[in-house]
This record gives C-alpha cells, sequence and structure tokens, in this order.
C-alpha cells in the first residue's frame, strides 16, 4: 500500500512517431511510484488513484488517436508534432494562448478592458466546465450546441447581466472559430448559435420637480430656439 507522504514522479505516456518524425508525448499527470508499471504505462490495482489516473491516461491516448484519425482523413502530409498540438489543444488551452497574443498588444490595438473581458469569460467556462465535466478543460470534439446552450444558463444563473452574456458567448464562438481555422477542430462550433438580444429599456419619466431642476439650458427641446420675450406696451 502507497504511503501518502510518498514522492510522486511524473509520468511520461509514450513517443508519438509519423513516418520518420517523432515527438515526447507528455500526460502532466504524477502518480505515487509504487504503482507505476513502466511496462504496461499504467497504474497497477485498483486503488482510488490507479483508477482515476488510468482513466485520465485513456482519456489522452484516445485524444491522440483521435488527433491521429482526424489529420489522416484531410488526406494532407502531417508529422508527428501535428498530432501532439491537435491532441493536447483544447478549449482553454486555445483561450489562454489568444490572450497572451491580446496581451502583448494592449496600448497598440486592443484596450485593458477587452483583455478583461476576456479574463473573465475564461475564468467562467473553467468554473461551468469543472461543475458540468468535472474537468479543468474540455477537447473541442466534445462541443455541441448543449454546450453553449447550458453555458449561456450557466452565466445568467450567476447574476450576470445579458449583455455580459452575450459577450462572453462571443467570445467562446470566436476560440471555436479560430480553432476551425487552424485545422484544431473539425467543426467550427456555434457557428450558426445566435446571441440571445439584448433587453431594450423603457426610457424613464422625468418628474415635473427633476426637470426645473434641470440647469436652463437642458430644458430646452431639440431643435427649437429659445423666444426672447420683449414687450412692445408704452409706458
Amino acid at each position: 500500500m502507497a504511503s501518502g507522504n510518498e514522492k510522486r514522479v511524473k509520468i511520461s505516456l509514450q513517443t508519438i512517431t509519423v513516418n520518420q518524425s517523432k515527438v515526447q508525448f507528455s500526460s502532466k499527470l504524477s502518480c505515487t511510484p509504487t504503482l507505476w508499471n513502466p511496462r504496461e504505462r499504467r497504474l497497477d490495482g485498483k486503488s482510488n488513484e490507479a483508477v482515476e489516473v488510468n482513466a485520465k491516461i485513456d482519456k489522452l491516448l484516445l485524444a491522440v488517436h483521435h488527433a491521429f484519425d482526424s489529420l489522416v482523413k484531410r488526406n494532407k502530409p502531417f508529422d508527428a508534432e501535428s498530432v501532439k498540438v491537435y491532441a493536447q489543444t483544447t478549449l482553454l488551452t486555445l483561450l489562454d494562448r489568444h490572450m497572451e497574443g491580446l496581451r502583448a498588444r494592449i496600448g497598440i490595438d486592443v484596450a485593458p478592458t477587452t483583455l478583461s473581458t476576456y479574463v473573465y469569460t475564461h475564468r467562467s467556462l473553467g468554473k461551468f466546465i469543472q461543475k458540468k465535466f468535472k474537468m479543468k478543460d474540455i477537447a473541442f470534439e466534445q462541443l455541441n450546441e448543449q454546450f453553449i446552450r447550458e453555458y449561456q444558463d450557466f452565466v445568467l444563473s450567476e447574476g450576470y447581466s445579458m449583455d455580459t452574456v452575450r459577450h462572453y458567448l462571443a467570445i467562446l464562438k470566436k476560440i471555436c472559430k479560430i480553432a476551425f481555422k487552424e485545422g484544431l477542430s473539425e467543426k467550427f462550433h456555434f457557428a450558426h448559435y445566435k446571441l440571445p438580444k439584448q433587453k431594450e429599456t423603457t426610457p424613464k419619466a422625468l418628474s415635473r420637480e427633476s426637470f426645473e431642476k434641470m440647469p436652463e439650458e437642458e430644458n430646452r427641446l431639440p431643435g427649437t430656439r429659445q423666444a426672447v420675450a420683449r414687450s412692445n406696451c408704452p409706458d
């Protein structure tokens, strides 16, 4: 039985090989050394740690195989690095990368408030993915129309305004578009998903008290001039 104080080791999964190209594929996982089986490249036993880590290993390997199959279907040349990038690029990973690009352009053609919106969107998506899927991130192949609908409901349930919801969904759609254009996703997810309409607000009517407190020049109606009264009556 593994000791809770035993030092953990990083798990190196495998080398991806495509024709003559090779690249190391890291799992970014760690485990108790005594549980690791280097020959099987899995954890031995049925402890909670073994079951949890092995499930993550299976998911990563599945992503690699899916990436390879997807690239083959395109009938275009690719190498091992292409498979690795395709397999490891997830929604929040790509959003992180896009945010780094924005951060470098602040003060040039990007306003700080724009980056802030992306940061809050990233935080909101991460919270939703953790709550819905019990994961820290999600692959593009796992996205569907239900994802964006449930995410919209989630943001609204957090108490945000419809205007904020529109911003968050627009960013989500943009990242999915980038993924599709760069070949990181087979589909352009949410391309036809319409953003929710903004609620129209009815202008408030001014009370007589508020109107009388306004400066004189603001009391004038648009497009009118204030007449100057003169008395023509004799004294």
